[in-house]
């Protein structure tokens, strides 16, 4: 990059448009003034010429001329009228000007016309003066093309009458062009100050944000134009910005809430246990052994509460194991043995048909876990639980309260817990990491009301009754 580009690149952006702008135009406006310089000009060459082929000198004055060089003192006939040179050029070069002018170079051309080899010649040259003149030479005389006479007549008018109008009208378009490029500079500039205010607004609201982290700052859009679609791109990133804090927030204080309970049980079991150790008062064997019961529980919680988070923590683009081809029905079933350890009150009918789907082991039996961990806790004690496999759809179904319409919208949201939900053990975190599961292995999750009470959860994943002959990459 040269010290210029530097240098341009240096320059704010409104001074690069507006720079650009006056440079454009400029070109623009050279390329006309040049192109009206050399059209005009050749119209003006053309007018000479045309002049000069339509005038001829009169015979008399061609005579008086010729006496004239012939030393005859004679008075001269008035040459044509107009600014006109004429000179007689015969067949050897020789040249016979009127007095006082200044004689005109012969040229190959005057020479053939005077010998008849050439009808006539046109041709710019310059007088014994130093003037540029423009010539044309014609046979004399012109009257009688068979004549023997071997003389040609010259007839000059200086080039001058044209360049001065030319250098007039280069003079006029110089300063014409330099209006226009001042004017295209001035014209860039208030474009570019004008076009760049929505700019100029965003990089206040960004700074602002910046520099208070207020993420409720919105710009005003106005228009379709690329400058709205870019503040409407910032104020869909602030809002999804606030949006995440706001769940990180609440994911603090639900985690903190969920963290504090357990803990709290925790901590009153162990230190009953350790007041039991220092004052020597043996706790009742079953008072102790509901007590070890009660710490075992509460670890567990805990465990599931921080497995919950390491799950939702690792990106949504990876997974934790390679895919594999694996037996959705061995998976449910697995998965239905530990939710009858879980809810042993309870009445869990499997109607299971084979399906072979694409996933990953380990997360999609967690998924299907959650599903029905939350059947269980929903569900009234001696109820039942269906679970159906049939075409690559797991249907669980249980007879518990159901989940408000309003909430429905929101089952699938990380940390969101229903107000009627939060006095439950839990986290919240469990069906979001069942939708991400399932959407990672190619399918779809639903939950919806089921008739007659209670909660339906589908889940359908792509695959086949059969294994492949191989294992699918």
């Amino acid at each position: 990059m040269t010290g210029l580009q530097r240098r341009f690149r240096a320059l704010p952006l409104r001074s690069r448009l507006a720079l650009l702008v006056a440079t454009a135009v400029a070109m623009a406006v050279a390329a006309v003034a040049v192109a009206c310089w050399f059209v005009t000009k050749a119209q003006l060459d053309e007018q000479l010429d045309s002049s000069l082929r339509d005038v001829t000198a009169d015979t008399r004055y061609v005579q008086e001329q010729l006496r004239n060089c012939g030393g005859t003192d004679n008075s001269p006939v008035p040459p044509p009228q107009g600014s006109y040179v004429v000179q007689i050029i015969d067949a050897s070069g020789t040249v016979c000007a009127a007095p006082n002018s200044s004689p005109i170079p012969v040229t190959q051309e005057d020479i053939e016309v005077a010998a008849r080899s050439r009808g006539d010649a046109l041709h710019s040259a310059k007088n014994a003066a130093g003037k540029e003149m423009r010539v044309h030479t014609y046979p004399y005389p012109s009257g009688d093309p068979q004549s023997n006479s071997r003389l040609a007549v010259s007839i000059a008018r200086p080039l001058s009458e044209i360049d001065q109008p030319l250098s007039t009208l280069a003079w006029v378009l110089l300063l014409t062009s330099g209006i226009g490029v001042l004017g295209a500079g001035a014209a860039g500039l208030w474009v570019a100050r004008t076009g760049l205010r929505p700019v100029d607004e965003l990089t206040g609201a960004v700074e602002h944000v910046a520099r208070t982290e207020d993420l409720t700052v919105r710009i005003p859009v106005e228009g379709e134009d690329e400058i709205a679609r870019l503040s409407r791109s910032f104020n869909s990133m602030t809002a999804s910005l606030a949006s995440s804090r706001d769940r990180q927030a609440q994911l603090i204080a639900d985690a903190g809430h969920e963290l504090r309970t357990p803990l709290t049980s925790l901590r009153t079991n162990v230190e009953l246990l350790a007041r039991s150790d220092e004052t020597g008062r043996a706790i009742p064997p079953d008072d102790r052994k509901a007590l070890m019961t009660s710490v075992k529980a509460q670890m567990t919680e805990l465990a599931s509460l921080i497995g919950d988070l390491q799950e939702l923590a690792r990106p949504d683009a990876t997974h934790p194991g390679p895919l594999q081809v694996v037996a959705l029905h061995d998976i449910v079933d697995a998965a239905l043995r530990r939710a009858r350890l879980r809810g042993p009150e309870l009445t869990i009918e499997a109607d299971l048909s084979p399906w072979y789907v694409r996933a990953e082991p380990a997360d999609l039996e967690r998924a299907i876990v959650n599903i029905l961990d939350n059947a269980v806790k929903f569900s009234p004690s001696g109820g039942t639980i269906e679970v159906t496999l049939r075409s690559g759809a797991l249907t669980v179904r249980d007879h518990g309260p159901g989940i408000p319409a309003e909430d429905l919208p929101h089952v699938f949201e990380r940390f969101w817990r229903s107000p009627s939900a939060r006095q439950l053990p839990g986290s919240g975190l469990g069906l979001s990491i069942v939708a991400r599961t399932v959407q990672q292995s190619g399918g779809e999750i639903a939950l919806r009301p089921a008739g007659g009470g209670g909660t339906e959860a589908t889940i359908r994943l792509p695959g086949a009754p059969q294994p492949p002959p191989t294992t699918m990459p």
